[in-house]
């Protein structure tokens, strides 16, 4: 996969869908607990947890950590597997504080950062880098299930390859920039949540068309 067909294809999807505003967040805290609420779940039930959180004045890292693991629990069980999440988020909320919180942390270069993201319980590489890229602005590229199912459709990826493999596939060959990937991974959402139109103008297969 080459820079030329990555770009082929951002630039179909950013014709298709237009600028995206993404991560959708009120703060860089709250784009962290939303990229531990939407694992294994749809967006909207993610939205429906944040407004529970947000209407018992609990989005903040203070609040969350004075909470105990039921009560935060009850507050995200719109996101699913509920208990788990309410672990994992206290967990994340324990290695900010535990880190001096977000204002030392933003000066940690990218490779400490990421390594010591995933050291926490209930954090893996698609969440890591989801806060990575859109709590702390590092250009990392965010690879998830949309991402493989475009691209093997595209057949420009086996679909099967390990995550990392993928992401340094990404990075090596398109600019570091924030903002690209950002833009990038938010077309690459907004695709899988287009449905074909099985029209002649249909911009779903427009983006899909053989490059």
């Amino acid at each position: 996969m080459k820079q030329q067909q990555l770009m082929v294809v951002y630039q179909r999807l950013i014709g298709a869908y237009g600028d995206q505003c993404w991560w959708p967040a009120d703060s860089n805290f709250e784009v962290m607990v939303g990229a531990v609420l939407t694992q294994n779940t749809a967006w909207t039930n993610v939205e429906k947890a944040i407004t529970n959180l947000k209407h018992a004045d609990s989005l903040t890292l203070e609040a969350l950590l004075a909470l105990s693991d039921e009560a935060l629990a009850q507050l995200i069980r719109p996101s699913g597997y509920f208990n788990i999440k309410a672990k994992r988020l206290k967990n994340l909320c324990l290695w900010l504080a535990e880190n001096g919180g977000e204002s030392k942390l933003a000066v940690v270069d990218t490779g400490t950062l990421r390594s010591s993201l995933l050291q926490v319980n209930g954090v893996g590489p698609e969440t890591a880098d989801d806060i990575l890229l859109y709590a702390f602005a590092r250009p990392v590229f965010v690879i998830d299930t949309y991402t493989r199912r475009l691209f093997t459709k595209l057949c420009l990826i086996q679909g099967t390859e390990p995550y990392e493999d993928l992401r340094q596939i990404f990075e090596a060959e398109l600019e570091a920039d924030t903002s690209l990937f950002n833009q990038y991974h938010a077309l690459i959402v907004r695709h899988a949540r287009e449905k074909c139109q099985q029209t002649a103008d249909c911009r779903h297969c427009d983006v899909e068309r053989e490059i």
